[in-house]
């Protein structure tokens, strides 16, 4: 039964993605345009088409509960929900932890790295919903500090891309940089994946013996501001920051 229950789930898997990629062209090529013509202000549309994202992403999460192919418990959803003004960190383990936590916000900007602006079925979303491209340093900041100032919420991964299991995990400085120039909190998140599933070296298929159970932990928020005051320099007050998320996040790493 172990054995025809692993099947299922490998055909459950393809069955969800394949859902997934006609949902992408659905919000690309029907959604977004709809917005795009019914709403003349600009950040109504992106909070408009974040919120279909949002809503596609909560059945697509429903989908795969439903059909087994993983299960999932996310535990403090209600403040996450309620964050404004905030950078939410978190760590990486699978393919869906963006979609697991966007699945709980109506408005969520991210960092999208460039190949998902180059692919011709998510470009045209990920520009709806006014993400922002984690290649454009110069303004980046500047962009970030805005998009704070109208109470939005930024989604950001910090170790860059999908844990290795076995490897220790090592942050970027981004995210912590991002929160010290502006000043703003971090909203931490911790994910955790039993038996381990889309990771960056599996394929999706290669489904684990037993259900995967991603538990999504909303923890608590980090002031930014005792960093900040510890030392006049934004850099030394970054890195201090970013060895404090590394420990929160990573504690087996310790």
């Amino acid at each position: 039964m172990t054995k025809l229950n692993q099947y299922w789930r490998v055909v459950a898997t393809g069955f969800c993605f394949s859902v997934f990629g006609l949902g992408g062209l659905g919000l690309s090529f029907i959604a977004n345009p709809y917005i795009r013509l019914t709403s003349s202000n600009q950040t109504e549309r992106e909070y408009r088409v974040q919120g279909a994202i949002q809503r596609s992403f909560d059945m697509f999460c429903r989908l795969m509960r439903f059909t087994g192919a993983i299960d999932y418990k996310i535990v403090g959803a209600e403040k996450l929900k309620a964050d404004r003004n905030c950078l939410i960190v978190a760590n990486h383990p699978s393919l869906i932890d963006y979609v697991l936590i966007a699945s709980q916000l109506e408005r969520c900007d991210c960092l999208v790295k460039s190949a998902i602006w180059s692919n011709p079925f998510m470009k045209h979303i990920v520009k709806g919903a006014g993400y922002i491209p984690n290649e454009a340093p110069d303004d980046l900041l500047s962009i970030c500090s805005e998009r704070f100032a109208r109470g939005n919420v930024l989604l950001v991964f910090p170790e860059g891309t999908r844990t290795t299991p076995g490897v220790k995990s090592k942050l970027q400085r981004g995210s912590a940089q991002i929160a010290v120039r502006t000043e703003t909190d971090l909203r931490l998140i911790h994910i955790k994946v039993t038996p381990s599933f889309l990771t960056k070296e599996t394929k999706w298929y290669q489904v684990p013996p037993t259900k995967p159970f991603f538990h999504v932990e909303v923890k608590d928020k980090v002031e930014v501001k005792p960093f900040i005051e510890q030392t006049t320099s934004p850099t030394i007050a970054a890195r201090r920051l970013q060895q404090h998320l590394s420990e929160t996040l990573f504690p087996e790493n310790q």
